[in-house]
């Protein structure tokens, strides 16, 4: 790359106009202390003045006053042809000199809170007046000229622009200027980004033309899902509670599949509502290996272990509740990644910081699994856009197609493996005895397969709890999507389960209902898939 802007720029005269005062007075003392001409606009010039600092309105060099409720104040040649004017070239000093305007060196920008606005609800009117229009312009504007122009939009790199004019003795790098202007310019991206996916949600345009994301550097990760792949983790910004909002408390810094895992974790446990009882999900390669409910904490997450104890070890595990020390005893008997919970006892705390390795998250709260959201994968030159699924049954919503009707406790167990079938990997197969999984079949190219491996699971378990019959005896099955014939149906039945739950909606379910009366199992429907690839 080459370029003919000089090495480093003066800084002589800035502008700051901040949305964001944080940290505002004691840079521009900072700024004044070096010489630094200040100039700056409505709240941020009488901060400044009122810290008693000699400040310039923008109104004085435009020559007109802020107007239309602060819409209209930097939209001006002064300040425009002030950020843009390349000092290099002979016409654009011309142009200064014929208009009298003179050269802005840095610019000092935070825009409109319209993300924090879109955050706590806010109407649409409001909404629209915390678009910024002056703020992004004159940052593109400057970010543009960063041959002689520095730009800093974030709060966070007042100090780093500080410590550049002192080792520069008041002038800033090209390297320097180059970084901000691309902070800029994603920061201005960012912020449309928001305005125009708020305004595609406020108009109930769910496929709008072009579909702008972005997000907020959070971490940089050691690699990603392997050694070889660099990755780092970004927030998008909203306000579900989850991995990205939760409060780290000990451990070193999660891993790529660390983040992925417990996400999957949280997600799934948040469908268990904390006043329904304690519910626990065990996690390994994003896919649960165990989950229960129990009486207790303690109790479910035991139940939830027993369902595959070799799996379990290494993995996630997400609480519905607050985390107390009985369980908090019991998890620390195995290596676990990480444990993410609402809340946590000072005696969980005290049992958990024995155990170095294992990373302790709070979140404050479940995540809404009925809230929308839009879910992202990446194809070869494109992108998948969706809903994520946030689809839910009730009991009224079941179709009995059986000659024998499921019982209460079926029923019970049904809605649970359903829940928890929606978390598994297609194709998707998992038993539940008593709210608790017994065996989990996930991502076979056969649901047959799935069928198998999750009854091998649940005979091994029982196995090594020293039982004399598989756990899946007497249990139900969920299936995430119809069976396309009734082989796997029947795999089910062998391993002992007595009740089925599946979409249904294949051109075969008329066999695979008679299999399930030839095989005295109840079967319902629920009319709905959970596909998760």
């Amino acid at each position: 790359m080459t370029s003919l802007a000089p090495s480093f720029a003066p800084v002589k005269r800035a502008l700051l106009s901040v949305s964001d005062k944080t940290g505002l007075v004691d840079l521009a003392q900072a700024l004044a202390a070096r010489g630094v001409e200040l100039l700056s606009t409505g709240g941020s010039a009488k901060t400044l003045r009122d810290a008693g600092l000699n400040v310039k309105d923008v109104a004085d060099i435009t020559g007109f006053p802020e107007m239309m409720d602060g819409r209209v104040k930097t939209l001006h040649p002064n300040v425009h042809g002030g950020l843009l004017a390349l000092r290099d070239n002979d016409d654009h000093v011309a142009a200064m000199d014929k208009h009298n305007i003179a050269a802005i060196d840095l610019l000092i920008v935070n825009l409109y809170p319209f993300e924090a606005a879109l955050a706590r609800g806010a109407a649409y009117d409001e909404m629209i007046e915390n678009i910024d229009i002056g703020g992004p312009a004159m940052i593109r504007a400057a970010a543009k000229n960063h041959a002689f122009v520095t730009t800093i939009v974030d709060v966070e790199d007042y100090t780093a622009l500080l410590a550049e004019l002192d080792e520069n003795n008041g002038e800033t790098s090209y390297s320097f200027r180059q970084r901000q202007a691309q902070i800029a310019y994603a920061r201005t991206g960012a912020y449309d980004a928001a305005v125009s996916s708020w305004m595609a949600g406020a108009i109930d345009e769910p496929t709008p033309r072009r579909r702008a994301i972005a997000g907020t550097l959070a971490q940089t990760l050691r690699y990603g899902e392997n050694p070889h792949q660099q990755a780092a983790f970004y927030l998008d910004g909203t306000a579900r509670a989850g991995v990205a909002t939760a409060t780290q408390h000990q451990g070193k810094e999660l891993s790529y599949n660390n983040i992925n895992d417990t996400d999957a974790a949280f997600e799934l446990v948040s469908e268990f509502a904390p006043e329904d009882g304690p519910a626990v999900a065990i996690i390994k390669h994003a896919n649960p290996c165990g989950v229960a409910r129990g009486a207790s904490l303690k109790e479910a997450y035991i139940r939830a272990f027993d369902c595959d104890r070799t799996s379990a070890f290494g993995g996630i595990i997400a609480l519905n509740q607050t985390l107390d020390e009985e369980t908090a005893e019991e998890i620390a008997g195995i290596f676990t990644e990480v444990v993410i919970a609402p809340d946590v006892t000072d005696g969980a705390m005290d049992i958990f910081s024995k155990k170095k390795n294992l990373r302790l998250l709070t979140t404050g709260t479940l995540s809404d699994p009925k809230q929308a959201q839009l879910s992202y994968r990446q194809v070869s030159g494109g992108m998948l856009v969706q809903d994520k699924d946030s689809g839910f049954i009730t009991l009224d919503d079941l179709k009995v197609v059986t000659k024998r009707q499921p019982s209460e406790a079926e029923l019970a167990d049904m809605m649970f493996a359903w829940t928890v079938a929606k978390h598994v990997k297609s194709n998707a197969i998992v038993y539940v005895k008593d709210k608790a999984t017994v065996g989990v079949g996930a991502g076979q190219m056969s649901r047959v397969d799935s069928s198998t491996i999750a009854a091998l699971k649940a005979a091994r378990m029982a196995e090594e709890c020293g039982l004399p019959e598989s756990l899946a005896k007497g249990s139900v099955v969920a299936s995430d999507a119809f069976f396309p014939f009734a082989d796997g149906l029947l795999a089910a039945a062998e391993a002992g389960a007595t009740a089925v739950i599946q979409p249904g909606g294949s051109m075969r379910d008329d066999d695979v209902i008679k299999a399930a009366d030839e095989a005295g199992l109840a079967m319902v429907l629920t009319g709905m898939r959970h596909f998760r690839h």
